[in-house]
């Protein structure tokens, strides 16, 4: 194909990447996506039903239960070779920047670092009262199939601890945005891999760099492209895609 070819040719000449992953790059991991129906002691529940403040207020066992049940299964999955991917990129001399939607640690556990987290981890969960990050107590873990668990304390204001990501109706954590959109302004070439486009203000990203004279190579499932000239699209899986594309590529070490 010859966008294999371009995108490759693109890559080789760019100065910096910025690597732009969604859902659809952990889902190869099995981790489900939103749009994924919960199953055992989830199934009952809707998940943009305990994303909120409001849900925490209500029920803090159940909301903390369920991020905390969540959490262990991402402890459970493993990069896969869409994370290998990119780390292996950087390893191999190209200055890549790694922006993700995703409250997973994929990215870091394949190698990548400084990892921009739009929308907050789950490794680092904040209280609920004064937003002091802290960690999650070595004691709180949870059965395979979840349950409700009463949160943990903060250890400055005694308040609830809440997970570390952005609820619906929350705004984005400034000064990650602020990094994010930098990086992407500045780049040559754009990555995205495995997101919707439909989720604001990150949907944004593929556009600005558009915008600001990148060339933007999506990597999805199906066809998320604008018709831009200076977009490409290489469908199918992220694990396949990304493996042969970065085959592609001179090593710059």
């Amino acid at each position: 194909m010859p966008e294999f070819g371009n995108a490759a040719k693109a890559l080789s000449d760019a100065p910096d990447i910025v690597v732009f992953t969604g859902a659809g790059i952990s889902a190869e991991s099995g981790i489900p996506t939103y749009g994924d129906q919960l199953t055992g002691i989830w199934a009952p529940y809707d998940p943009r039903n305990m994303e909120t403040a409001k849900a925490f207020r209500e029920n803090p066992p159940l909301v903390w239960g369920w991020y905390l049940w969540r959490r262990q299964q991402v402890s459970k999955a493993a990069p896969n070779a869409a994370h290998l991917a990119v780390s292996r990129l950087a390893k191999s001399g190209y200055k890549i920047s790694v922006i993700t939607q995703n409250i997973d640690d994929l990215h870091e556990r394949a190698g990548s670092v400084d990892v921009l987290h739009l929308h907050g981890s789950l490794s680092t969960p904040k209280c609920f009262a004064c937003h002091r990050t802290a960690e999650i107590p070595p004691s709180h873990v949870i059965s395979l199939i979840g349950g409700e668990v009463e949160p943990p304390r903060c250890v400055r204001c005694n308040g609830k601890l809440r997970p570390g990501v952005v609820w619906y109706g929350e705004d984005l954590p400034s000064d990650v945005w602020k990094s994010a959109i930098a990086s992407v302004k500045s780049c040559d070439v754009l990555i995205s891999v495995g997101t919707s486009g439909i989720v604001t203000p990150a949907a944004d990203i593929p556009r600005t760099a558009l915008s600001y004279g990148a060339t933007v190579i999506h990597v999805n499932t199906e066809d998320v492209s604008t018709g831009a000239v200076n977009e490409l699209m290489l469908i199918g899986k992220a694990t396949e895609v990304l493996k042969r594309l970065c085959a592609l590529l001179p090593s710059r070490e």
